[in-house]
């Protein structure tokens, strides 16, 4: 389906060394030069979002280049762009060489627009003014567990995407540029060739349906989401060569899904929403689910205990945008077996995605 991956166990050691080298820094620096480094994550955050918005990365492709010549190039002050970029080489997304010039580290060539596996536009929602008051309000979330995205705006986050179509492009190029981080290393996880009907639920423009039938050349596929999303879904299944095999539905997943697939499929659909809700679209698909039919969730599955995983902070985003979280496998048994699945198995991948496997009961 992709390019050839290193093996998961590979990825999983590679990840505790990593953490536990990140732990040996702050545990034999002073504590309250660990903690300084801690708090100003936030500055490294806004310092990566100019570079994106400037397109500092995308000048540097061809090369290395002088500051003053980037700075000539994207229209900005030298001076100012020298200093955004020596402070980018400290965090690790630039080097500077000795004749002066900066070049692009892997971290660099990432926030470049072009580059396979570009996160240029996932910083430029992290960054976004919008998202930084969401987070400067984490306090609000936490006293009172609900999202601070909605105090702030006095509407559901997903209902505020309607009104501030700037944002919205800018979310929605994030969750692909996310998609493609994640689809094609998650679906390789898991043996999709018994497949007879895929349905993808809260499936978008259908980039993981796509993977997946591209894997699976005998399966049709059932799109569906709300009918404004779907709406844009012919390009990309036509230019994956599956549109032939692709039925495009339009709904809401809290009434009901499409019924007889064999496979149902859902990537970060649950931890958007709370239980209550969460069981609604579950039952949903325990109804509409064929005999011997299969269940998978594409989300990220948190330790049990707490640990360095990205996971711990995307469930502080979920507290803050919506009202949802990110689960434990014991968490994802419970509520899959309140929903009538029994969960067979989860599949670690070398993202951070994990594949969970119910079946219906």
């Amino acid at each position: 389906m992709g390019r050839r991956l290193p093996p998961v166990r590979l990825i999983q050691v590679v990840d505790r060394l990593r953490a536990g080298l990140a732990g040996l820094h702050r545990s034999t620096a002073p504590g309250n030069v660990a903690l300084l480094e801690l708090a100003t994550g936030a500055w490294t955050t806004q310092v990566l979002y100019v570079a994106a918005k400037l397109g500092i990365a995308d000048q540097l492709a061809a090369g290395p280049r002088r500051a003053d010549d980037v700075a000539a190039a994207v229209g900005a002050d030298p001076d100012a762009v020298y200093r955004l970029m020596r402070a980018m080489t400290s965090r690790g997304a630039l080097r500077e060489r000795r004749d002066g010039r900066f070049t692009l580290t892997a971290v660099g060539h990432a926030l470049r627009a072009d580059s396979e596996g570009s996160l240029r536009d996932m910083v430029l929602f992290i960054g976004h003014p919008a998202r930084w008051a969401d987070w400067g309000a984490l306090l609000y979330s936490v006293q009172t567990g609900e999202p601070a995205a909605e105090m702030l705006r006095g509407m559901p986050f997903f209902a505020y995407l309607d009104t501030d179509p700037e944002f919205a492009e800018v979310f929605n190029n994030a969750m692909t540029a996310a998609s493609g981080l994640s689809n094609d290393v998650a679906l390789q996880a898991y043996d999709f060739s018994r497949c007879r009907l895929v349905v993808d639920v809260g499936g978008g423009h259908g980039a993981v349906l796509s993977t997946i039938l591209r894997g699976a050349p005998d399966a049709r596929g059932v799109l569906f989401d709300l009918p404004a999303v779907v709406e844009g879904a012919g390009g990309l299944l036509a230019d994956a060569g599956v549109a032939h095999r692709t039925a495009i539905e339009g709904g809401s997943f809290l009434e009901s899904v499409p019924a007889g697939g064999d496979l149902y499929v859902m990537k970060n659909i649950i931890h958007d929403w709370d239980d209550e809700h969460s069981l609604t679209i579950l039952r949903n698909i325990r109804t509409g689910i064929a005999e011997d039919g299969r269940l998978l969730l594409l989300e990220m599955v948190l330790p049990e205990r707490a640990s360095s995983f990205i996971g711990h902070m995307l469930d502080l985003e979920m507290l803050l945008m919506v009202h949802g979280r990110e689960r434990t496998r014991a968490q994802y048994a419970d509520l899959l077996s309140r929903a009538g699945f029994r969960l067979t198995r989860v599949l670690p991948t070398v993202s951070p995605m994990s594949v969970i496997e119910a079946v219906a009961v």
